[in-house]
């Protein structure tokens, strides 16, 4: 099977969770600054909600990049991860109209893990459906970044109720980790 659909197909879906996250953005009353500040919990949300949206289009874009090939449980893997994906304009909706409160802040921190653990699915399903010596395989090598996320996940939700600036921090921290542009499936398209 081709891996050209599912490619468009995650594109899109990808476009409308940023469609759908920045629509919730609302136009400030007033005309001055002090009409800006009660919107910034719902910016900053807006905008960590965006890079780590954009990081997985970039990662999933640079992983199929090097996959020859998909089948059906890649499909099913694949719209696992894109199911938690759309959860995210809800979550950051709701961690930004509540000024990052310690119950939507975890909330956002257990969808963010569950992202991470369906992207950890999908790569474990494409690895069994590539052999040792293609490009994917190579350019996977021990996910350590993938394995770290996930536990660093697991800490900031525990971490929220202590205080919720903690887990802010740890989805933040992760986002750097993974800013940089993955570049061992990069090394394998350029050769």
């Amino acid at each position: 099977m081709g891996k050209g659909r599912v490619e468009a197909f995650t594109d899109g879906v990808m476009a409308i969770i940023i469609t759908i996250m920045v629509l919730e953005l609302k136009v400030p009353h007033g005309e001055d600054f002090s009409a800006l500040e009660p919107l910034w919990p719902i910016f900053l949300s807006y905008v960590l909600s965006f890079i780590y949206v954009g990081i997985y289009w970039n990662n999933l874009h640079n992983m199929f990049h090097t996959v020859q090939r998909v089948d059906g449980r890649v499909l099913w893997a694949n719209l696992h991860l894109l199911f938690w994906l759309s959860l995210m304009p809800v979550t950051t909706a709701f961690m930004g109209e509540n000024h990052f409160a310690p119950i939507p802040v975890a909330v956002y921190g257990v969808v963010l893990g569950l992202c991470a653990v369906a992207y950890f699915i999908l790569v474990v399903t494409l690895h069994r459906l590539h052999s040792n010596e293609t490009a994917f395989h190579r350019a996977l090598g021990t996910d350590r970044k993938g394995k770290i996320s996930v536990v660093l996940y697991i800490a900031a939700v525990l971490l929220t109720f202590v205080n919720q600036w903690i887990g802010v921090a740890i989805y933040v921290l992760v986002a750097m980790i993974w800013f940089v542009p993955d570049r061992r499936f990069e090394r394998q398209i350029g050769k």
